[in-house]
């Protein structure tokens, strides 16, 4: 398999080739449809009208047409070269998950988690018939060619992820959570089962048949693409790549191209920092990484039942106790897991203690024996260790809470983030700051960084805003120097920026040949930030350790 064209974008729901031109659709979670020149690499224009993901996405055949069905309940057909929407189809009643244009009627079929298969006329803009499925579940990937009776084929045993027809032959292909890819003959009045693929040891997301050879390809969230010889049903070959999980795949109806839509699974694990440890979630256990030694050994193991990875974890020195908080697509069934962690324990085979898992988006501790939990209904409880509820105070609205010190929390909203004192349940101060992501403290707690998506507001313990820095590219993490500098990293760079005042001295020789640089200064308020790129390597994610960053002494002079 030879990579002709790759990007990196949010995650990626739906493809389509368009069938003449060198022109592939990815419509992606955040809403935006992308169209990309694959030959020349290039981002020839962007379509975004969807409130949420778009899941549903194919080129019309004839007319320079595009349709789009997202989580928002519509569709839309654009036109792409008046590049905008030239109407919406309402009527589906939940998240629809895929669109296609009949190749020879002038029909829009889709499918959605409302149960319903719907064909529309996209030229009278209505809808035509529609289909009910009411057999254990919904539907995610169906494609007609003509609309017969709806046919109900059992022999998966988990969820179907993925349906496609042969583009020529009276066959259907599927994928599902049994981690099996299903091959179907039909006819006019019947389908069934011819043979089962095996290999694939995670669920299957996508599969497709290639239109010109008797192959089937396939992905899965074990990091892989295989091939399978439809006259063999075994697998002919598999790409692998660790760091990337695929979600779904295209067909060029002419060309031996294919695209896949891939998650990056580098993803941040939840983490905390105390003194010269380091706690962190990786493949269901809770690790500790002492900075000094650079030991690195499991203490727990947690519970299983969620499907879902680790959002956040705020950690309890004072009881060895941690609370880990996951986040479901769906916010009302987030959850969050009250730990104590085993003062003893097997690095090989360690403890799995029993948990306290309750409803909640976030919890943070406030207190020694006390916790705070955002719940569902965004208001805030106070628990004891005991998992118990304490009491309910009142708040501001708001969208989620940070660590702000002993009785003391941020509340974030769209728009700013307020110091919020448990205690004595008033707000004490308020920034404005949109869509804050995280929130870093210095050691002492006398500083604090607010990190947005292209934005860092640096506050004093009161939260008075000290400094605003703006960046062009997306700011990534941070974290403080045990010295009182900030050091943070966007997708390009690694950055510090001082709280006091700033010196400034042109740099030195070696500071340049050390990792070949390129250094620019800008004074945002009472700070300075200053940036280099490292020629070996990209940024990684920084935690606030001795070990992560350098000495005082080899930094420049205007930062000790």
């Amino acid at each position: 398999m030879l990579t002709k064209f790759e990007t990196k974008s949010a995650r990626v729901k739906g493809l389509s080739f368009h069938p003449k031109r060198p022109w592939v659709l990815a419509s992606l979670h955040n809403g935006v449809i992308q169209l990309w020149d694959y030959r020349m690499c290039t981002l020839i224009d962007k379509f975004d009208e969807h409130d949420g993901p778009v899941r549903g996405i194919d080129f019309h055949k004839q007319q320079p047409l595009f349709v789009s069905g997202g989580d928002d309940y519509k569709i839309k057909v654009w036109n792409y070269k008046l590049r905008r929407c030239l109407f919406t189809l309402l009527g589906h009643l939940d998240y629809i998950r895929t669109t296609f244009f009949h190749h020879d009627y002038p029909w829009i079929l889709s499918a959605s988690d409302d149960q319903t298969i719907r064909i529309w006329n996209w030229q009278s803009r209505t809808c035509v018939c529609y289909y009910f499925y009411t057999e254990n579940g919904n539907i995610t990937c169906v494609l007609i060619l003509n609309p017969p009776p709806p046919l109900v084929h059992s022999g998966h045993d988990r969820g179907v992820n993925w349906a496609a027809f042969h583009p020529t032959m009276p066959l259907i292909v599927s994928g599902a959570d049994d981690r099996q890819v299903k091959i179907w003959r039909m006819n006019e009045s019947k389908a069934w089962e011819l043979d089962t693929c095996r290999g694939h040891y995670n669920n299957v997301s996508c599969a497709v048949f290639h239109p010109r050879q008797e192959l089937i390809l396939s992905n899965s969230e074990d990091k892989s693409i295989r091939v399978w010889d439809m006259s063999k049903r075994t697998g002919v070959q598999t790409f692998r790549r660790d760091h990337d999980r695929f979600w779904v795949l295209g067909a060029h109806p002419n060309l031996n191209l294919f695209a896949a839509g891939r998650l990056d699974v580098r993803e941040r694990p939840a983490y905390a920092v105390h003194g010269n440890m380091l706690y962190y979630v990786k493949d269901r256990f809770l690790r500790q990484l002492d900075f000094n030694s650079s030991k690195d050994t499991a203490v727990m193991q947690l519970r299983s039942g969620s499907k879902f990875p680790v959002f956040s974890m705020s950690y309890n020195p004072a009881e060895n106790a941690v609370l880990l908080c996951t986040r479901a697509t769906n916010l009302e069934n987030s959850t969050y897991d009250l730990y104590s962690i085993p003062k003893e324990s097997d690095s090989q085979n360690p403890d799995a203690p029993e948990g306290k898992r309750s409803s909640g988006l976030t919890a943070v501790w406030v207190a020694r024996n006390r916790f705070a939990v955002l719940d569902r209904m965004h208001s805030l409880l106070i628990k004891n260790l005991k998992n118990e509820i304490v009491k309910k105070v009142q708040v501001p609205s708001c969208e989620e809470i940070f660590y702000a010190g002993t009785g003391s929390l941020l509340l974030r909203d769209a728009d700013g983030v307020t110091l919020f004192d448990v205690q004595q349940k008033r707000s004490l101060a308020t920034v404005k700051i949109a869509k804050v992501k995280y929130v870093v403290w210095s050691a002492d707690t006398s500083h604090v960084a607010l990190l947005a998506k292209h934005a860092i507001m640096i506050c004093n313990r009161k939260l008075e805003s000290l400094c605003n820095i703006h960046e062009n590219i997306r700011v990534k993490s941070g974290a403080w120097d045990e010295s009182g500098v900030f050091i943070y990293t966007t997708s390009n760079h690694i950055k510090y920026a001082l709280t006091s005042g700033w010196l400034w001295r042109p740099p030195r020789p070696w500071m340049s040949a050390a990792a070949g640089s390129v250094w620019g200064k800008r004074r945002c308020c009472r700070a300075t930030t200053r940036s280099w790129r490292c020629a070996t390597r990209g940024p990684r994610t920084l935690t606030s350790s001795p070990s992560s960053t350098s000495s005082p002494a080899t930094w420049p002079s205007c930062a000790r």
